[in-house]
Formats: C-alpha cells, structure tokens, sequence
C-alpha cells in the first residue's frame, strides 16, 4: 500500500462529518464507484448499522466496525479487515491486496457479490465476538 497517500476527500479540506459530505469531495469517476461499494454493503448490513466517517473515511458500524471504504488519487479501496482478506484471498486474486486493504481502479468497483460476502463474513465474525 502506498504511504501518505490522502483520501482524495482529505486534501486540502476539513474532515468529512458524514458520509456524504465526503462522498460529495470525490472526484468522478471515483465517486460513482464509491457509490456502488456502498450501496452494496448497505444492502446486506442489519438495519440497525449506521454509516460514519471513520479515520476520516465513510465506514458501516454494526456494533463494531464492519468495513471502511475510500477513494485515492489512483485507486478506491475498501478495508474489510485483515481476517476477512485472509479468509476470501482466493476471490480477491485480480485486485490489489495487503494486510487490511483491497485496492482497485476508480471506474471499476470491486463485483457487487464479492463486496456483499466480504461484508458478510465480516458480520460473522462481529457476531461471533459477542
């Protein structure tokens, strides 16, 4: 993962204080990509899960965090956590992947399916740590 590299809502700006404010500071065609991660992340989180800005990018909270999702100069990412990598690591072969992090083009977001089972066993595992 490239160090220093700021959200491409953070530069130069305040911190978002929704998600929608930060979405609104991408640039297309990130933003429209951005739009699609979370609208299929949403589609599978409980209702009771709220959308925030964490570390200064959108997040979904379901008791505890549930994924992060961001845009950057050259790339989007979503942040489902090391674990749930580890565990889909054969799916995600075609995208660039490190510990915690899934990077892929600004116009192509990561398969609505793909996105929607990261979410998902990252929900088990929240479940499962009661």
């Amino acid at each position: 993962m490239k160090k220093a590299s700021k959200g491409a809502a953070a530069k130069g700006r305040a911190k978002p204080r929704s998600v929608d404010e930060y979405l609104a500071a991408v640039p297309e065609p990130a933003r429209s990509t951005l739009n699609k991660v979370r609208a299929a992340i949403g589609s599978v989180v409980p209702a009771e899960t709220t959308e925030v800005i964490s570390y200064g990018i959108p997040a979904f909270r379901y008791k505890r965090m549930v994924m992060w999702y961001a845009a950057f100069s050259d790339h989007c990412s979503v942040f489902p956590t090391a674990s749930v990598i580890a565990k889909l690591r054969d799916e995600l072969k075609s995208y660039r992947i490190s510990k915690g992090t899934v990077q892929f083009p600004v116009d192509q977001p990561i398969p609505a399916t793909l996105l929607k089972r990261m979410a998902r066993a990252r929900l088990v595992e929240i479940e499962g740590k009661k």
